[in-house]
This record gives structure tokens, C-alpha cells and sequence, in this order.
């Protein structure tokens, strides 16, 4: 199989980490939806990373729809959703989580690249909140981190929520001071040792 997306998107990072985690073989293309658009139409017409391109040619969107098919395809022991119900609720909460800060953070990316004259404070200020309203959740749950987040192993929260936390860090640092949340970012620096995290670099 073929993941397709740049390693800078968290959306792309979070699937590229749990591929090595599994043990799943797999090629991934570096092709950025803006710089090879062309490119990346070829292989995808509707442009959006990450895209997972299946042994059989199907093509799979969005990176939490890659890593429900990923689940189904490896054994239990290599799984990053735990079977527990409560486990698996407690994940599913802090990956919720993790996926919000992605979305504010790019959203606020996206919002400050703009010309000034084409900013809405307002809006500005709004996700900005919830950013940081996430964030204290986060900063919360990695305070009870021992070491990871919901289980005695790594799960899908622990990539997800890494994940985003470093892209706040690469992207809109300007916006999110550590010193707000040092033990979020302690947790960070710990997992980013791992050797699937330090394979696959946010760049």
C-alpha cells in the first residue's frame, strides 16, 4: 500500500507513525497538495492528504478512515485501539482531543497567512480558544501520563496527541508558549524518542 501526503501535515504524521508502529509495509510519497498539485491530482482527483492507496488500487481519505482500515487489518498485538471499553473510551476521548488541536492549529496557519486587511478577529479569537481549551485538557491528561496517556502501551491517543502537539510547536509556535503547558511538552519529548517517532520527522 501507498500513503501519500507530506510528513508537515499532522493528519499525514499521525497515519505515517502508526504504519511503522503496526509493522504494516508500506511506500510513502512525499507529494504536497500544494507544490505538486498536478501530481498529486493523478493519484488522488480530489487533492486531500493524507490519501492511502490500497494493495487493490481503493483509496482510502482522511487519516482517522486510514486508521480504522489499518485496525482491521493487523493482529491484536499490534493494535493501537485498546479492546477494553473503558480503555477504548478514554482513547477515543484524548484523540478527539488531539484532533481538535490539529484542526485550530491549522486552521490559525492558515487564518494568519492571509493579508492582514482579510482578518476577522473575531474568528481569529474564537479558534484560538478552542485551541487552548484543548490544549488545557491535553496539558491535564499528560500530567497522569505514566508514561503514556490511557494505557500501559502506546495507543492511537499517544500518536495522535503527539502529533498535534509537535505541529503546534513547527506551525504556530508564535501562539503557544510551552511554558503554559510543560508537561504536555515534557510528554511530547518523551515519545518523539521513540524509534517510529524519530523515523518519521515532522518536516
Amino acid at each position: 500500500m501507498k500513503l501519500v501526503g507530506m510528513m508537515g501535515s499532522p493528519y499525514v504524521r499521525r497515519v505515517a507513525i502508526s504504519l511503522r508502529l503496526m509493522g504494516v509495509e508500506h511506500e510513502h510519497r512525499q507529494i504536497s497538495v500544494f507544490r505538486d498539485a498536478d501530481e498529486f491530482r493523478a493519484i488522488n482527483s480530489v487533492v486531500k492528504a493524507p490519501t492511502l492507496i490500497c494493495d487493490n488500487g481503493e483509496m482510502i481519505m482522511d487519516s482517522s478512515m486510514i486508521l480504522d482500515h489499518l485496525e482491521s487489518l493487523v493482529e491484536p498485538k499490534h493494535s493501537l485501539m485498546p479492546k477494553d471499553s473503558r480503555q477504548h473510551q478514554k482513547v477515543l476521548s484524548l484523540i478527539g482531543l488531539g484532533l481538535a488541536v490539529c484542526e485550530k492549529a491549522v486552521q490559525l496557519e492558515y487564518e494568519h497567512n492571509k493579508p492582514v486587511e482579510y482578518h476577522y478577529e473575531p474568528w481569529l479569537t474564537r479558534i484560538a480558544e478552542q485551541l487552548h481549551a484543548a490544549l488545557a485538557l491535553l496539558e491535564e491528561a499528560a500530567v497522569h501520563a505514566n508514561p503514556w496517556l490511557a494505557t500501559a502501551q502506546v495507543s492511537q491517543a499517544d500518536v495522535t496527541v503527539a502529533a498535534a502537539w509537535r505541529f503546534t510547536q513547527f506551525r504556530v509556535s508564535n501562539l503557544v508558549d510551552v511554558k503554559s503547558y510543560t508537561a504536555l511538552a515534557a510528554y511530547s519529548d518523551q515519545i518523539e524518542q521513540l524509534p517510529e517517532f524519530v523515523d518519521t520527522p515532522l518536516k
